[in-house]
């Protein structure tokens, strides 16, 4: 089948880059035209494992291609997912200005009937809203706006695509459902579940996910703070709980919180949709509240180790907000950056993709070449990315390099007892800390 995808970003360019590997003939489409000319190049707008290799398998096919034109991009076909931004306005709600401009640009050239497929996170309701917006366009072809929101991982974005749970999609036309459920097809023949519901219900569990995703991870950092303050290993609480099938341990590992775009955004674009809805969705105030405490407990642990942070070289290890992609945007790494620097410290950071992305969000942070020359001389290395390469250190020459062989691990990454065999004062999260005396200086 022959479809459109509007908006190469982290879900667009996935979107488009397996539709075509399941056979689609796939035309993506984007306003930035130095994207689009450098994808044609093969060239990806950001780094996601196994991206490139994908689309150039898709080009090659002959099955996927670039271009600027909503005209070339809609002609024959019979489906057009709409992958562009929602950001936040200043009130927290979703902006779905973006949403409403590419839906109306692809109606106004359609050449045949249409199946609209929000692909893009929006609030229940968008597209009883977007239906009626589009109708006062009168155009001479039938369309459905369909809800099929995604539930991908960065990082991990082409596997979720390629091999999902489930592929949800929401919509009161049976005609629409049945050429949505033939696209996914060769995907729900290798497994994944296919789960039809009206268009709001689908609308909403995509909020619903990330929210309830986002109250996993901060449950978890509130109960490492109970388990510094107790003597507990949170590590071991979770793995008493995980072994409850009703719980499990996915997103329950403590850390210095959770960053990215989705998560953030989303909670906060729920909680104003309830309030929209007359109900004072409480519990999401909170999970934002202690995933920004996760933050300031490591920046504590810091100042406590530390004494006078001023002058002080403290070393960050991850700048991206996970590991497996570049992306920057609202990491927590970051935001402890800011923190330190505002503080007085000398800030050097390392990450195997996501330096240059950094060093453009955070001006006065110094960026390494590897691991070992973000360590030289450092007082202090704070582990904020789980990066496998982090895990695999040579401890020794990482203690030579530092000033001070002084770990404060935001990931309970490292194995506690090799870092106290190796003279590391280890502060992990959650955990009894290794080797603590007195403050260096």
């Amino acid at each position: 089948m022959r479809v459109g995808v509007v908006g190469v970003g982290h879900v667009g360019l996935p979107t488009a880059a397996v539709l075509a590997h399941i056979g689609h003939e796939v035309v993506a489409m984007d306003s930035d035209t130095s994207k689009i000319a450098a994808l044609k190049d093969g060239v990806m707008p950001f780094f996601e494992e196994g991206m490139a290799e994908l689309v150039a398998t898709g080009i090659d096919a002959g099955r996927l291609s670039f271009t600027d034109s909503a005209e070339v991009t809609v002609s024959g076909a019979v489906a057009a997912f709409l992958c562009v931004g929602t950001p936040p306005k200043s009130s927290g709600e979703a902006n779905l200005l973006a949403v409403e401009r590419a839906a109306e640009e692809i109606v106004k050239v359609a050449t045949g009937d249409l199946v609209l497929v929000e692909k893009s996170t929006v609030p229940a309701g968008t597209a009883q809203q977007l239906t009626v917006a589009l109708r006062r366009h009168r155009t001479k072809h039938r369309f459905w706006v369909v809800s099929n929101p995604e539930f991908l991982q960065e990082g991990r974005a082409i596997e979720d695509s390629l091999r999902p749970h489930r592929v949800l999609v929401g919509s009161g036309s049976p005609e629409a459902l049945a050429i949505m459920e033939e696209i996914y097809r060769p995907i729900i023949e290798q497994g994944a579940q296919w789960i039809a519901t009206d268009v709001a219900t689908a609308e909403l569990a995509k909020h619903a996910s990330n929210a309830f995703l986002s109250m996993k991870i901060s449950f978890s950092n509130a109960l490492a703070r109970l388990c510094e303050l107790s003597g507990a290993d949170v590590i071991e609480v979770v793995r008493a709980m995980g072994s409850d099938p009703r719980i499990g341990t996915e997103f329950l590992n403590a850390g210095i919180g959770y960053g990215g775009y989705c998560f953030p955004k989303d909670l906060t674009a729920f909680e104003r949709l309830a309030d929209r809805f007359g109900y004072d969705f409480g519990l999401l105030r909170e999970v934002k509240k202690i995933n920004d405490e996760a933050v300031e407990a490591v920046f504590k642990k810091i100042e406590d180790v530390m004494w006078n942070l001023q002058e002080k070289r403290i070393a960050l290890l991850g700048l991206s907000f996970k590991p497996g992609t570049d992306d920057t945007r609202l990491s927590p790494a970051l935001r402890l950056a800011e923190m330190l620097l505002e503080h007085g410290a000398q800030v050097v950071g390392y990450d195997p993709k996501a330096n240059a992305n950094a060093q453009r969000e955070v001006p006065g942070l110094e960026v390494a070449d590897d691991v070992y020359g973000a360590l030289q001389e450092a007082r202090c290395a704070v582990i904020c990315t789980e990066w496998p390469e982090f895990a695999e250190l040579d401890l020794g020459k990482a203690a030579d390099a530092m000033a001070f062989p002084i770990v404060i691990d935001g990931r309970n990454l490292m194995d506690p007892d090799a870092m106290d065999e190796a003279g590391f004062t280890y502060i992990p999260t959650g955990r009894p800390p290794r080797g603590v005396g007195p403050h260096p200086d």
